[in-house]
């Protein structure tokens, strides 16, 4: 009974695997093959479709007439392509987001699981040199450990409570927030979260979350409290990554600034909200919906192509 079993396990995993490459499986044919009844090919079949169907609801077997056979329809989304590995992995270490110890399995584990076997050489190759001159971030604090546990307080609305350390001054302090977002941005992973306590808060009538790097979280516990956030006020990650730079927040504003500098191309990609006004001899009148004072950081980078313009 074992043994007739296994001949059976064999036998579906043998057409499924006739069937993704795109074979046309013919009843008749498979029961001679195998040894069995045309009968039993057909319960193979019926259980294949039971598998499918509770596995993978967008595929099915069916029975072509025309083609005198079965075949597999629907899809299964492709795996990632040489070119979408590298472009990722290329992505990932200009980020200089993680330790060494981090970044570097990451890597291997995208390319073992993703690249099929007769490329994988060819990635590593185009990939090692900048895996050899690595260069990780200052604070040296793993980061992946919490990041998945963090992400599921901001699904679920849980409160945390969070030890972080500030930058302006180097002290410990303990926040209960109510987490929003996850975000990413220029070697850094950022907690997008709303204070409960805002006294002595410098904006305590801000409508807009403070911006915590993940790696100044010494510690963080989530809590099983949960906070209500109406649909209409939910927090949008897109939408504030628009509109801030260099991850600085504050208050929402319209700036106004001509450009006179070559690439006015540079100058949209930097700024997604920016509204070319018109041209101002040889330069642009541009305008932009911006967070904070970090829009200042980059306008003072510019130095004489930009000039901002007062209202």
């Amino acid at each position: 009974m074992k043994r007739n079993s296994e001949a059976k396990s064999a036998r579906i995993l043998s057409m499924y695997a006739r069937l993704i490459s795109g074979k046309v499986l013919n009843r008749r044919e498979l029961a001679e093959e195998y040894g069995v009844t045309a009968r039993s090919v057909q319960r193979d079949v019926e259980d294949l479709r039971c598998f499918l169907a509770e596995q993978s609801p967008l595929q099915d077997v069916v029975y072509d007439r025309t083609a005198q056979g079965y075949r597999l329809t629907g899809t299964v989304p492709d795996g990632l392509s040489n070119s979408e590995i590298l472009a990722v992995c290329k992505i990932l270490l200009e980020s200089r987001s993680m330790r060494a110890d981090e970044m570097l399995p990451l890597l291997d584990k995208l390319i073992t699981c993703a690249v099929p076997e007769e490329s994988r050489r060819s990635v590593k190759a185009l990939i090692s040199n900048e895996q050899i001159h690595y260069i990780p971030p200052q604070h040296n604090r793993q980061i992946l450990d919490g990041l998945w546990e963090l992400g599921q307080a901001v699904r679920n609305r849980n409160v945390l409570e969070i030890a972080y350390t500030r930058m302006k001054e180097p002290k410990l302090v303990r926040r209960r927030v109510q987490p929003v977002g996850l975000m990413f941005s220029e070697y850094y992973f950022y907690l997008t979260a709303f204070l409960e306590n805002r006294t002595n808060f410098e904006n305590p009538n801000d409508l807009f979350p403070t911006i915590y790097r993940i790696d100044r979280i010494q510690e963080f516990k989530v809590l099983d409290e949960h906070f209500q956030a109406p649909y209409r006020d939910r927090f949008e990650e897109g939408e504030f990554r628009k509109r801030v730079q260099f991850m600085y927040g504050g208050r929402l504003e319209t700036i106004r600034f001509r450009y006179a500098g070559l690439s006015l191309e540079a100058v949209l990609d930097r700024l997604p909200t920016a509204k070319v006004l018109g041209r101002d001899g040889d330069g642009w009148l541009i305008s932009a919906e911006v967070f904070g004072k970090g829009i200042n950081m980059w306008l003072r980078s510019q130095g004489d192509l930009v000039q901002i313009l007062e209202d």
